[in-house]
């Protein structure tokens, strides 16, 4: 047995060696960051002045547009950086550089070329899948590219999860657009095709927030010290030192976008449509709100003896908790825990009407989720809680639309919002799961307009029968409850006894996931 244990014990060394001659690559000694802030004088720029009479009739409040059409969401972005005078800052989880990605950042250099300051911060867990391209913007004079919490270059990333994985695990999912420091687009979308209705085999039901008026220079100052922070590392000491020669490169391709087919009906929306109009006159329908950005602390990736006060969540719950008649959750990936899924249900027996919408087996496209909240739907249905499945297919044929999902031919739901009481609204990146209250980083935009509320929430109601599964509790011979989901289809009632539209090895897959101890990982 003693010799056995020392050759186990040689073999372990010898893999742990190579883990960490592999995959334990340096990360390169950040230079002391050349600090940078959001300006205090955009009022004076063009975007500026287009809203300062309605800054000044509105005191106090902020204005409001929900961006729920990916065309909208696309053209709110391109124009407002073609408004641009001063600076842009961009921070986003993915930014991919497909049909819209590379649109964007050919508006971005274009702006840049002007004399504007843009600042892009993207977080790296799928950073290093356009690194060329990141290097060759942090070579333009008026653009700086950093990646957050990055992997080693030198290094395997796989493996780096092994030998980093308490420190990669950390995520910035926050996701913002800030231009002049006037205008700002807060939300659920990333950077890439099937968040604007440009994919045709795939599109994400989304919604963001172009807001002005108090709440931009708020979003400014979460970006700031994002930038700003110790885990915000330049492009171009990750990679290769950035030269111009890379930039005409870029400069050349990223052109050729506008002779795609896919690029054209972006490239109409922004000469032809009405929000692209409105922006550029300054007569933007906004609805005007009490208003207040809340995201977590950027020292929220440390985990050390950080008061919870601090994080998103914490914040936002005294206003889900003062709801007293109606809670209202869109979340694509749901996965509440002991704790919310308490808070919840409390809320429910309170008498308080809790409804939430999430994604179904068949339209989440990552299952592993699915599994961590398959196991609290039948304590949240006990206690009154109503719980919708989202079903893509009944979505198609009637093809009805929503605030918060808009008519897509095919689409996984990716939304993260709620109405409380039909007089306050929360848009953000926060999906309601473990990850995202715990892990990852989160930035969103809480606001009081009721006519907004209730236009969601009446949306809600009326589209809600034909666009979800509703879930209920069956009473069986033993006495014990399954699981039915129940589906309003030409004037009837369809049930289904099991998951929907999912294949045996789907479902097998998340039963797996099931008995693994990875519930504060989802």
């Amino acid at each position: 047995m003693c010799l056995i244990s020392k050759k186990l014990f040689v073999v372990a060394f010898i893999i742990w060696s190579l883990l960490e001659t592999v995959g334990c690559a340096n990360l390169p000694q950040v230079p002391h960051h050349t600090l940078s802030y959001a300006i205090q004088d955009g009022a004076g720029t063009r975007l500026g002045q287009k809203i300062t009479d309605s800054l000044a009739a509105h005191q106090g409040q902020s204005g409001i547009f929900l961006l729920g059409s990916g065309l909208d969401a696309f053209t709110a972005r391109a124009v407002l950086t073609g408004l641009a005078q001063r600076t842009i800052d961009v921070q986003y989880y993915m930014f991919h550089q497909d049909t819209v990605g590379r649109l964007l950042i050919d508006q971005l250099i274009k702006a840049a070329d002007r004399g504007v300051r843009v600042r892009i911060l993207i977080d790296d867990l799928y950073g290093s899948e356009a690194d060329d391209v990141w290097t060759a913007l942090d070579a333009h004079p008026h653009i700086q590219v950093r990646l957050f919490n990055p992997f080693a270059r030198n290094g395997v990333q796989m493996l780096q999860w092994i030998t980093r994985f308490n420190d990669l695990n950390h995520r910035m999912h926050s996701k913002s657009f800030t231009v002049d420091n006037q205008a700002t687009i807060v939300g659920g979308r990333n950077i890439g095709d099937e968040y604007f209705n440009a994919d045709p085999d795939l599109a994400f039901a989304d919604l963001d927030i172009l807001a002005v008026g108090p709440v931009v220079p708020q979003v400014s100052t979460s970006f700031d010290q994002y930038w700003n922070s110790k885990w915000a590392y330049s492009a171009s000491t990750l990679t290769a030192p950035a030269d111009l020669t890379r930039l005409n490169d870029l400069r050349v391709r990223t052109a050729t976008v506008y002779d795609e087919q896919r690029a054209a009906a972006y490239i109409q929306v922004l000469k032809r449509s009405n929000l692209a109009t409105a922006l550029r006159t300054g007569k933007v329908k906004f609805a005007w709100a009490e208003a207040k950005v809340i995201s977590d602390p950027v020292t929220k990736k440390e985990r050390k003896n950080q008061g919870q006060s601090e994080l998103l969540i914490t914040q936002l719950c005294p206003y889900m908790q003062k709801a007293s008649r109606e809670l209202l959750i869109v979340s694509p990936y749901f996965v509440p825990g002991k704790k919310w899924a308490k808070m919840l249900c409390d809320l429910s027996q309170k008498g308080v009407k809790v409804r939430i919408l999430t994604n179904s087996l068949a339209s989440n496209d990552v299952a592993a989720v699915h599994a961590g909240y398959a196991r609290y739907r039948k304590r949240l249905l006990k206690a009154g809680v109503a719980l919708y499945e989202l079903d893509e297919e009944v979505k198609n044929a009637v093809k009805k639309k929503f605030i918060w999902l808009p008519g897509v031919s095919k689409s996984s739901l990716h939304a993260k919002t709620m109405v409380i009481d039909r007089k306050a609204m929360f848009v953000g990146s926060m999906n309601l799961d473990m990850r995202s209250l715990n892990i990852n980083n989160e930035i969103g935009i809480l606001f009081f307009n009721r006519k907004l509320a209730e236009n969601a929430a009446e949306s809600f109601d009326q589209n809600i029968g034909k666009m979800a599964f509703r879930l209920e509790l069956k009473e069986n011979n033993n006495s014990a409850r399954s699981i039915q989901w129940h589906l309003e289809k030409d004037d009837d009632n369809i049930i289904y006894d099991a998951e929907p539209y999912a294949g045996f090895w789907k479902k097998l897959g998340v039963g797996l996931i099931r008995l693994l101890p990875v519930e504060s990982l989802l």
